[in-house]
Parts: structure tokens; sequence; C-alpha cells
């Protein structure tokens, strides 16, 4: 899952970033509203967490604008502005869901995840492929019973995968939804991870390998 974070406050966007790369998610920093308005030209984001009061452009502007451009991203609003008017507005420019600062990490992450169980259909509470199983509340990934374990981005292309089961998924869209902005689209890292990924939950199991490689076009569970 890719991830922006809107946040002006430097102490509260450092912990925002940290926390929820230590929890899997790929994230990007945007410290005022005009790059956030770029960041979301230049990525598809599967969540933003959005401060309103930002410097150069306002946050429900910010929210209107990724609405409009990313109809399926989720927005999730942790801001100080907490009367019910502006919950309001904040929710009829297009939040999912509005966190009154100060506000516990925890909570915020909890939020998070259920914003996401909220599409059932592209974002179950569990997702399964055959006797493959991953967890997105607990980052359990398990086949046949057995657990496996994962380091963060091995976890990330295999829950993308699953999302999208029978989808060609190219490195691009990998790189895009998995990595942050910091991934060089040069490098082979895509390949090496799901190298490393797919020996991890096929090796001693007796079945075809899950993770195909279709040459020039990309991967497909």
């Amino acid at each position: 899952m890719r991830l922006l974070v809107v946040e002006d406050e430097e102490p509260i966007a450092d912990a925002l970033v940290r926390t929820l790369r230590r929890s899997g998610y790929a994230v990007d920093l945007a410290r005022d509203g005009r790059q956030a308005l770029r960041a979301a030209d230049a990525a598809d984001y599967d969540a933003v967490i959005l401060d309103l009061n930002l410097p150069q452009v306002d946050g429900m502007v910010v929210a209107r604008e990724i609405r409009a451009g990313q109809p399926d991203c989720y927005i999730l609003m942790a801001t100080a502005r907490t009367s019910v008017d502006d919950r309001i507005r904040g929710l009829d420019a297009g939040a999912d869901d509005y966190l009154p600062k100060p506000f516990d990490l925890a909570e915020l992450e909890a939020r998070l995840r259920a914003v996401f169980r909220r599409d059932r259909t592209a974002r179950m509470p569990v997702l399964e492929h055959g006797d493959l199983m991953l967890d997105p509340a607990t980052q359990r990934v398990a086949r046949a019973g057995v657990e496996i374990t994962l380091n963060r981005k091995e976890y990330g292309i295999l829950e993308y995968l699953m999302r999208h089961p029978q989808k060609v998924v190219s490195q691009d869209e990998l790189l895009e939804h998995v990595w942050d902005n910091e991934a060089d689209p040069f490098t082979n890292t895509v390949r090496v991870h799901i190298m490393k990924l797919r020996r991890k939950i096929n090796d001693g199991f007796d079945s075809p390998p899950l993770i195909q490689t279709l040459v020039g076009r990309g991967y497909r569970l």
C-alpha cells in the first residue's frame, strides 16, 4: 500500500512517516498543500493522511482535488480543526474518515485498516489464493497453515498481487504502489524481491509456482 502523508508540523510528520513505514506501508511526505497536489498528480495513492491547516493550499482544497483526480483513494483527515462544521466540510470535501488532533498513532493505524476494509470486493479483511493466506490486519502470511516470514517489500508485493489476482501487474505498477518516490525505476529491485518472495512461498510446497513471470509484461498471481 502506498500512502501520502500531508503534514506541515515536522514532529508529527516524522512520527507518522516512521510509524507507517515500520508497519510496512510505502510512504511519501508532502509538507504543504502545493506539494501534496504535485505528489497526487505524479503517483496513484491507496490512501492520503491529510492535515487541513496547510501552507500554500488549504487542506479542504487538497481533499477536493485529490478526490476528483483519484476517486478510489481513501482520504483520512487528521487535523486540529475539530468543530462540527469543519468535520462536515471535510467529509463533504471527500474525506472517508476524520481524526481530531491530538491523536494516538495506534488509533490512526486502526482507522486506516478500517478504511481499507470498507470496500469488501477489493480490500477483503483476509486475502486468500488457494492455500495461501495473507491477513492485512496482523500482516501474517501462511501457506497450507505454515507461517511464512517476509520482509516489508516482499509483503507489500504479495499483498498487491493478492488484491489483483489473475491481473498482469507490471514492474512500474509495483514500484508505484509498494515503493515510495525515492525508488529508482532503473534498478532491478523489483525482480530481486520477486525472486526472493517466490522462493519463500514455494520452497517446501509440492505445487507449481504461484507467481508467474510474463516476460516484458510483468507478474501474475
